[in-house]
């Protein structure tokens, strides 16, 4: 009986608790092998995931890209009700040394979008320098303010500029100057784009049409510039690698970085090359991508202003415009520059395929 009893006491046939125990959670648990398996399907998975993700957000930041377009496409058309004119890119009453009547066009239809308050503040500003311009509280500058409906959902760069005193906000959204050439200080001429400094342009101006015709288009704020060269009119550079030999001052982070400045630089784009187009320019030394401007509107009343300012976006292989009549699109990178160069002139007469 004591034998049997020792017998069953150390027989695998009847396990104690504790041995039971113990080889249930061994049968239950993960081998080595079947963890590394599962490990890497997770990691499959999340491989196959992220990009549809990444897709997913680009896809809405795009979708409110457009909607601020069309925003300042249909301000653009309700300026053009109540005045009979499109805005000016800037005014400029023949003294440079005077800041008046500098405010950009984009400004002059914040009364006309969802920013109305702000709008109303800058209309009683128009003659007043917008570097200390500020809101009715009179606190705050109206130039440091983020104007969402200036601002891509995809910039990188939506972050104020802190100068000394002076406070600015950037934007992603420039008006079409034309191919080239922007302003004479001599003649006080324009250029063939869609607005000019002291312009009073009309719908009759265009005669290519209001569907054919850029009104804005993408930049990127902080792009890399060098400017004021000051030289006489000379014929648009071939390709961008001539623009780096023009030289001028080096503004390693200037442009497009103040939404209430006209000039060019800030606040237009030219045509001279197509959007997303890599112009090398030599900043400290080093080549980067940026812009032109033979002299800026308003700083010289002898020499021209040339301007190669690029249209340039954060979307993969396109960027987002707004024709005259209020229309958004796309261009794909591999637009035909003389397609785009048509679409950026008011009354060329060219013929516009519309196969952006």
């Amino acid at each position: 009986m004591l034998r049997f009893l020792k017998m069953k006491a150390f027989d695998p046939r009847f396990p104690t608790q504790k041995t039971g125990v113990l080889r249930g959670r061994l049968l239950a648990a993960f081998t080595l092998v079947e963890l590394l398996v599962v490990i890497a399907i997770i990691a499959l998975l999340i491989g196959l995931l992220l990009p549809a993700v990444q897709g997913a957000r680009e896809a809405a930041r795009r979708m409110g890209c457009q909607n601020n377009l069309r925003q300042l496409g249909l301000a653009l058309h309700i300026y053009e009700s109540a005045f009979r004119r499109y805005p000016p890119s800037r005014g400029w009453n023949g003294d440079v040394a005077s800041p008046a009547l500098v405010w950009s066009a984009q400004s002059r239809l914040l009364p006309f979008v969802e920013d109305l308050a702000v709008g109303a503040d800058v209309t009683k500003n128009l003659n007043n320098d917008y570097d200390t311009a500020k809101l009715t509280n009179s606190q705050t500058l109206i130039s440091s303010l983020r104007i969402e409906v200036l601002v891509c959902p995809s910039e990188t760069n939506a972050k104020p500029l802190i100068d000394e005193e002076e406070r600015h906000y950037p934007l992603n959204y420039g008006i079409n100057m034309g191919t080239w050439f922007v302003f004479d200080p001599v003649t006080k001429g324009g250029g063939n784009g869609a607005f000019q400094v002291n312009g009073r342009l009309k719908s009759s101006s265009f005669s290519d049409g209001l569907s054919k015709t850029l009104a804005l288009s993408e930049v990127k704020a902080y792009t890399p510039y060098r400017r004021d060269v000051g030289k006489p009119f000379f014929a648009p550079p071939l390709s961008p690698a001539a623009i780096n030999g023009l030289g001028g001052d080096e503004k390693p982070e200037g442009g497009h970085t103040e939404w209430v400045d006209g000039k060019t630089n800030q606040t237009g784009f030219t045509a001279l090359f197509p959007p997303n187009t890599f112009v090398p320019i030599t900043i400290n030394g080093e080549q980067r991508d940026g812009d032109w401007t033979n002299q800026r509107e308003g700083k010289s009343t002898t020499a021209p202003t040339l301007a190669a300012v690029t249209s340039r976006s954060y979307h993969p292989s396109s960027v987002n415009f707004v024709l005259m009549d209020g229309s958004v699109h796309a261009a794909s990178d591999s637009i035909d520059a003389v397609l785009w160069q048509a679409l950026s002139t008011r009354a060329g007469g060219e013929t516009v395929a519309e196969n952006y």
